[in-house]
């Protein structure tokens, strides 16, 4: 009886300075260890400190950027609107093509029509082509040659013509008036300021007499 009366005594003595500890502790912790949030848990300097940062960032994007620096390259080049307008263009005419290409026979035509507006608005450029035969030869299945033949159609044949003699015998015609304008130029250069032949020259024997007949 008398050991568990003192232990009781000796438990109540402790209690109380566990008690005030903690106490101690709790009020310390509000005062220094805890820091005193904004709105939504933020620090109240962390609104000022965003707005500031922001208005630097619109001060610098407002100033010419210098020579060479990261933020040059980004920034959108002149006459952007024409490209992405002659991309779109360029894209259309591609699809046009490839649509045509399924049956060369019947849309040869205006498959040359289109590579021809092609050419002329130098819609290739968008694609970064330096010339119109590279992109013929990179973009268009149909071959370098064969299409600058289409092209070449539209420009010396009429489209119903074309049409009612087909694609094999235009191009045989197109090739035979190739052929007849470079013979044409080579005969041209070969013929003589008068106009007339070149005569041909005299024939030799193999061996002539050593004294003159008769003698």
């Amino acid at each position: 009886m008398g050991t568990t009366k003192k232990g009781q005594k000796a438990k109540s003595d402790e209690s109380p300075k566990a008690n005030g500890s903690s106490k101690v502790d709790v009020k310390a912790a509000d005062k220094g260890g805890k820091r005193k949030l904004g709105l939504r848990g933020a620090a109240p300097w962390a609104a000022r400190h965003a707005a500031k940062h922001a208005a630097e960032a619109r001060a610098r994007a407002a100033e010419p950027p210098l020579p060479g620096s990261a933020r040059a390259t980004i920034r959108i080049p002149t006459g952007a609107e024409d490209i992405k307008a002659k991309i779109g263009d360029l894209h259309n005419a591609l699809v046009q093509i490839k649509a045509l290409r399924k049956n060369l026979n019947k849309g040869f035509y205006e498959i040359g029509g289109i590579l021809k507006e092609i050419q002329a608005r130098r819609l290739y450029e968008a694609k970064g082509y330096g010339t119109f035969e590279a992109f013929l030869e990179r973009e268009i299945d149909l071959g370098k040659t064969m299409a600058l033949r289409l092209v070449r159609v539209c420009t010396t044949f009429l489209r119903e013509a074309a049409h009612e003699h087909g694609l094999d015998r235009i191009i045989n015609a197109l090739s035979t008036l190739e052929t007849n304008s470079d013979t044409g130029s080579t005969s041209t250069k070969s013929a003589p300021p008068g106009g007339g032949k070149i005569p041909e020259p005299p024939t030799s024997t193999a061996s002539l007499p050593l004294r003159p007949p008769g003698r």
